[in-house]
Formats: structure tokens, C-alpha cells, sequence
């Protein structure tokens, strides 16, 4: 009399055990490590911003000395700009040619640190949109943005960079205004940029500061999507030929 084997295969039990979905604690896990590694990414791209905003002072101040002393009669007539370098360098050496170098550096180190970082919170929320409904293995997966996403990312972080940018933009602007007055024989009513906030404030409040923002973020929000698209383009392009 022949009896049937009531056994399972090996190789089915591979199959049924590799199917199981993950188990409770595993996805616990996995959704813990998300968050750390979202603040590691924010903090990294804080920090690259800042060094590369300062990169960026250090690169450019030079020129932008030559262009104000241009500006304001600094130069002599039919001076060039490489001449003016030259010159500035042979009578006062590299200290001339990064002299009010604190004032930019200050200024700009944050603003690059606080795009970048707005950026990358920007890629998150994107990325966070994109995988909506997916469940925790489908999120485990690598999620690569298009450039749409990209570009939206980028259009993100011009809020948060505005949000600094505008009250410095508003006393610049109110600074310059001055000066064109004060050259047509008007009269000083700032004697700087901390009197000038202070000003502002006494007079219309923190308000006043941020008047012209939404104009700022019509400027800005074009201008950081032109940005970051092109960055990542660039990156994109030269890992691809160069590494």
C-alpha cells in the first residue's frame, strides 16, 4: 500500500519565510532610524551651506571692493579692474584687498546655511508627498526626486532664507535711499544700520521691517528654483563624467 508524503518542500518554506512581511519590532526600527538620519542630512547640509557661503565672501570680496571703490570715485580715471587689483595689492597687500571683509561674511555665512538647509528640509517634504500611502518597505527603498520635485524643493527654501533676508534688505534699501538724498544736499535721518532698525521698529513695528516681503519672494522663489535645479544638473553631470 503506497502512503503520500504529507511533508513541504524545502525550498517552499525558503519561499514562505522570505515572503513573511517584517515583523512589528524591524519596522519599529526602521521608522526610529528615519528621523535621525533626516536630522543628520539638515545638520550636514546647515554646515555645507555656511562653509560654502563663506567660500563664496572670501572668493568674490576682492572684486566687490574694486567695484565699490569704483562706485564711489575710489579709482582714478581709466583704471581697469585687474589694475585696480594690482594696485590695491602692491600698496596694502592681501589685508587691503579683504578690508570690511566681517560685514559680508557675517551676513552671508547664515543666509547660505539657512538655504541649504531649507533646501534639504524642502527635499524631505517632497520626498514625504511622493511616497504618501506607501508602506514601510516601499519607503525603506531608495527615492530619487525628479526635477520637478527638485525644482519645488528649491522654490521651498527661498521662505525660509526670505524670512532673514528681508528686514537686512529693507534697512540696505532705506540706507541707500538716504545716501541718494544726503547727495542732493538732503539730511541724514539714519546714522547706521542698528539706528536705522531701531527706527524702524520704534515706527511701525516688526511689520515695517518685512514690508516688501511678498515682492522679495517674487524675486527669490524664481531665482532659487533657477538655482537648485541647476546645481543639481551640475552635480548630476559631473558625477557622471568626472567620478
Amino acid at each position: 500500500m503506497s502512503t503520500t508524503s504529507s511533508e513541504i518542500p524545502s525550498n517552499a518554506m525558503v519561499t514562505k519565510l522570505e515572503s513573511q512581511p517584517q515583523s512589528a519590532p524591524e519596522q519599529q526600527e526602521c521608522c526610529k532610524s528615519q528621523p535621525r538620519q533626516s536630522s543628520f542630512s539638515a545638520l550636514k547640509s546647515f554646515i555645507s551651506g555656511g562653509v560654502g557661503g563663506a567660500c563664496c565672501v572670501l572668493v568674490g570680496h576682492p572684486l566687490d571692493l574694486v567695484k565699490v571703490r569704483m562706485q564711489t570715485g575710489g579709482a582714478s580715471a581709466g583704471s581697469s579692474v585687474f589694475g585696480m587689483l594690482s594696485n590695491t595689492l602692491a600698496k596694502e597687500g592681501v589685508r587691503g584687498l579683504y578690508r570690511g571683509v566681517s560685514a559680508p561674511l557675517t551676513a552671508v555665512t547664515p543666509m547660505f546655511a539657512v538655504s541649504f538647509w531649507s533646501y534639504d528640509l524642502g527635499q524631505q517634504l517632497v520626498k514625504s508627498v511622493g511616497q504618501w500611502g506607501m508602506g514601510p518597505e516601499e519607503k525603506a527603498r531608495p527615492y530619487n526626486l525628479s526635477m520637478m520635485e527638485i525644482c519645488m524643493a528649491g522654490a521651498f527654501s527661498a521662505i525660509p532664507t526670505t524670512g532673514i533676508m528681508a528686514p537686512s534688505e529693507r534697512i540696505k534699501c532705506l540706507l541707500q535711499v538716504q545716501a541718494n538724498e544726503v547727495e542732493r544736499g538732503g539730511k541724514a535721518k539714519y546714522t547706521g544700520m542698528v539706528d536705522c532698525a531701531k527706527s524702524v521698529l520704534r515706527e511701525g513695528g516688526i511689520a515695517s521691517l518685512y514690508k516688501g516681503t511678498v515682492a522679495t519672494l517674487a524675486r527669490d522663489i524664481p531665482g532659487t528654483v533657477a538655482y537648485f535645479g541647476t546645481y543639481e544638473l551640475a552635480k548630476k553631470e559631473v558625477s557622471l563624467h568626472f567620478f
